[in-house]
């Protein structure tokens, strides 16, 4: 919707992880040299973990576009849910292309794993799987990747696996019931959020890599605040500064400063609270609840009022925010319409 108004060729905060937009903060250089450390050491587990949005799913991408200029590396990436240990071979085995029936006992469909690795292993190859939100996988489904590390053809392990996930990942494979695991783990590393410099470089990064030109577009007072807002977080930039830059061109803005950043967070602010204050208010019967002040008992009448009143003050205020965001979504609309007549 802003880009034409700020003459960009892409959203610079969207929210899908796209390689082309890959950051390299400190944390990330040194989350990098440890996959490509664990890569060179050819088996076992490597393990990064990090705070939800701090950038896992991007490094995942990036190391791929890395990987497919090595023909050594057969590599397979896989998005977890919480599945049982034959539902993950299983969905190991779809990752990389195996043959198997439904109906395929678990030692059929681990034979049709090892043949697979073994084949891959006589063009030279080795396999890597890569295990985004490991977080999700059962202790069951994490040893049943340990035995698969296990599989030789000729001396030589050929199979390996990354496991990228929250902080809940590092929790589990530290519990007293995991030192096998433990025992193959070549390489951990916590990913951190970014410094308040990087969160600066990052904005600026990103916009560039979207066709920006440059110039005075934001103000240097505009970064401390996002960065205290967002905690360095790339996900959490990205939605606020979206947020900015569809503000900046409702309000027609060629230079965004910090009273726009304040009023965006506030915005932003205010949204959680309606959504937490409607949640709260909902009962199990979806029923809405109602505060009442504390009024003596001894004057039933006045109680009686005071509470008829707050519910339609509710009643009002219910109705109000509904309105509004009907009207912003009438207005969002018809910008939309807009750019689909005016853009190409």
């Amino acid at each position: 919707m802003y880009k034409s108004f700020y003459k960009l060729s892409k959203n610079p905060f969207q929210q899908n992880a796209d390689p082309a937009f890959f950051f390299d903060s400190a944390s990330h250089k040194r989350a990098k040299a440890y996959l490509r450390y664990g890569l060179a050491h050819g088996e076992g587990f490597v393990v990064v973990t990090g705070a939800p949005g701090t950038g896992k799913t991007m490094l995942v991408k990036e190391l791929a576009q890395f990987l497919k200029k090595d023909n050594v590396v057969c590599i397979g990436s896989l998005v977890t849910s919480n599945v049982g240990a034959e539902d993950t071979l299983r969905m190991l085995a779809a990752t990389f292309g195996v043959f198997y029936e439904l109906d395929d006992s678990k030692a059929a469909l681990l034979n049709r794993i090892e043949t697979f690795f073994k084949d891959k292993a006589k063009q030279g190859k080795r396999v890597l799987l890569i295990v985004d939100e490991a977080q999700n996988l059962p202790r069951q489904s994490i040893e049943e990747l340990r035995m698969l590390s296990n599989f030789e053809w000729e001396g030589k392990i050929i199979f390996q696996t990354f496991l990228m996930g929250q902080e809940e990942l590092g929790q589990t494979l530290f519990s007293p019931d995991m030192e096998q695991v433990r025992q193959r783990v070549v390489a951990t590393y916590q990913l951190k959020s970014l410094t308040e410099q990087e969160t600066k470089d990052y904005i600026l990064f990103r916009m560039e890599k979207a066709g920006w030109s440059g110039g005075d577009l934001f103000s240097d007072d505009i970064f401390p605040l996002i960065y205290k807002f967002t905690c360095g977080v790339p996900r959490r930039i990205n939605s606020l500064c979206d947020r900015l830059l569809l503000f900046g061109f409702l309000e027609e803005l060629k230079e965004i400063g910090a009273q726009a950043v304040k009023k965006v967070i506030s915005e932003i602010k205010n949204d959680y609270k309606s959504m937490a204050k409607t949640s709260k208010k909902e009962n199990i019967a979806g029923v809405p609840e109602t505060q009442s002040v504390a009024v003596s008992v001894e004057n039933p009448d006045l109680a009686r009022k005071v509470e008829l009143l707050e519910q339609r003050v509710q009643e009002l205020s219910d109705k109000l925010t509904k309105e509004q965001a009907l009207l912003r979504k009438a207005i969002l609309i018809q910008l939309d319409m807009g750019d689909v007549y005016s853009d190409d």
